[in-house]
C-alpha cells in the first residue's frame, strides 16, 4: 500500500481547513528479504532439529543404495528427455517468453523517458474488470517539475535530479472525486527515498504541495478545495495522488473512499502496471517487442 498519506495545503482562495486520513503505516526500509520476521512465542522458544548421523556400519550400505538408485534415476531422465524432444512441436509453434527482472535503480540504467501515452495509455482506467472505470480528462508531461509541486517541494524535486513529470487529471468512477495523480522521474532510486521521505515534512511545514491540474469545467475544486495526498516510491519513480471531492466539500477524515482512490493510483495503477512493465524484460521469440521491454536512450 502506498506508504505516504496526510493532508495536503491548497491554492488561495481555500474553501475549507485541510482534512486528515488516519496515516498508513511506513513503507518498508528495503525489500522483503530484509523485514525481521516474526518473533517466537515465549513460551515455545528456539528447538533446534539434532540431526543423527548415521552409524559407519551402515555408511557403506547406504552407499551401494545409493550407486543403484543413481544409476536409476539417470536411466529414467535419459528416457524423459529423449521422450520430450520427440512431443515436440515442429510446426513452428513459438514458446511463451520468459520474464527477467530489469534493473530500474537509476536513469542512467532506465533512461527512456516516460511518454503520455505509456502512463495513461487510455481515457478510461479499469482497475476491476466490469466495474466502471476512471475516466481521463487530460494528460500533461513536462521537464519542469517546479510546475507539479510548489515551493520547497518544487526546488528538492529539482535538486534529486527531477527530469520530467507525468500526470494527468481524472474522475471517479462514482463522480464524486477529482484526482490529479501522476509520476515523477528522479535521478536515482536513492534520490526517490529521499523524496519519498521528504515529501511529508515539507508539506506539514507549508513548504511546497504537489499542484492539481485544471482540466475544463467542473473541475476547480482540485485546485481550490481542500485535498489530501498519497504518495510512494518504487526504483528511481515517485509517485503521488491528489484527490479532492467534485463538490468542493473537505474529504472527511474517515473517507474510505479516498483511501482506496489513492491504492487504486499509486499501487494498482502505477506500481503494478506501469512501473512493473519497466522493472522486466520479456525474452523470448514471442515476447513484447514494446519500448518498455527493451527500452533505449531517448
Amino acid at each position: 500500500a502506498p506508504g505516504g498519506l496526510a493532508p495536503h495545503p491548497i491554492s488561495p482562495p481555500p474553501m475549507g481547513p485541510g482534512r486528515a486520513f488516519a496515516p498508513r503505516p511506513s513503507r518498508p526500509a528495503g525489500p522483503p528479504s530484509r523485514l525481521v520476521p516474526a518473533a517466537v512465542p515465549p513460551e515455545t522458544g528456539h528447538h533446534p532439529l539434532r540431526i543423527p548421523r548415521p552409524h559407519k556400519r551402515w555408511q557403506a550400505l547406504l552407499a551401494g543404495l545409493g550407486a543403484v538408485v543413481l544409476l536409476t534415476v539417470c536411466g529414467l531422465a535419459s528416457y524423459f528427455i529423449v521422450l520430450d524432444e520427440r512431443d515436440t512441436p515442429t510446426n513452428g509453434a513459438e514458446a511463451a517468453p520468459s520474464v527477467l527482472p530489469r534493473d530500474i535503480s537509476s536513469r542512467d540504467i532506465d533512461p527512456q523517458p516516460l511518454t503520455e501515452a505509456e502512463v495513461f495509455p487510455e481515457k478510461q482506467i479499469a482497475i476491476v474488470v466490469g466495474q466502471p472505470p476512471y475516466q481521463v480528462l487530460k494528460t500533461q508531461t513536462g521537464a519542469d517539475c517546479r510546475i507539479a509541486a510548489t515551493d520547497d517541494l518544487g526546488k528538492q524535486l529539482v535538486a534529486a535530479g527531477c527530469s520530467q513529470f507525468v500526470r494527468a487529471t481524472l474522475k471517479s468512477p462514482t463522480g464524486e472525486y477529482l484526482i490529479t495523480s501522476g509520476i515523477l522521474n528522479l535521478a536515482t532510486e536513492a534520490n526517490a527515498e529521499q523524496m519519498y521521505d521528504a515529501v511529508k515534512i515539507l508539506v506539514d511545514a507549508k513548504k511546497g504541495r504537489f499542484t492539481g491540474l485544471l482540466a475544463g469545467t467542473g473541475t476547480d475544486p482540485i485546485v481550490r478545495s481542500s485535498t489530501q495526498l498519497g504518495w510512494d516510491v518504487r526504483g528511481h519513480f515517485l509517485t503521488y495522488c491528489v484527490i479532492a471531492r467534485a463538490d468542493a466539500k473537505p474529504v472527511p477524515d474517515n473517507d474510505q473512499h479516498g483511501k482506496q482512490i489513492i491504492y487504486d493510483m499509486l499501487t494498482l495503477h502505477f506500481d503494478n502496471r506501469i512501473i512493473e512493465n519497466r522493472a522486466v524484460v520479456r525474452v523470448g521469440a514471442s515476447a513484447d517487442p514494446s519500448p518498455a521491454a527493451a527500452p533505449s536512450a531517448g
